[in-house]
């Protein structure tokens, strides 16, 4: 495993909590398109602007979202830093599954 600071542990602890839920999955998922509104980004789910908020916040103390509030206007946009530093920590784990797999088929193909 690469080794890392215990901030870093708490930051990928919000990024995979925050990716962990289908929700904020979807939002981040609309706000990959432009950046949008609350109002907007609510749209398609059955639930409160305040839930939606609240799943907002989620993904803000993550680093995967950013609002800019303008008056009553709140607008979130899409942050990929912390999505990067989440795919480096997966790499790790990508090259070992990668390798098992390719080591199996050698091994199930006769192939020693």
């Amino acid at each position: 495993m690469p080794s890392s600071s215990a901030a870093t542990e708490d930051q990928l602890d919000r990024v995979f909590h925050a990716l962990a839920n289908r929700t904020r999955r979807a939002l981040l998922h609309r706000m990959s398109r432009s950046p949008a509104k609350i109002t907007e980004l609510a749209e398609p789910f059955a639930m409160s602007l305040p839930a939606v908020s609240k799943h907002l916040r989620v993904l803000e103390r993550a680093g995967l979202v950013e609002r800019d509030v303008r008056g009553r206007v709140h607008r979130c946009s899409l942050q990929t830093a912390a999505l990067k530093d989440a795919d480096e920590w997966l790499a790790f784990y990508r090259q070992f599954w990668d390798e098992t797999l390719e080591s199996l088929a050698r091994h199930v193909g006769g192939d020693r």
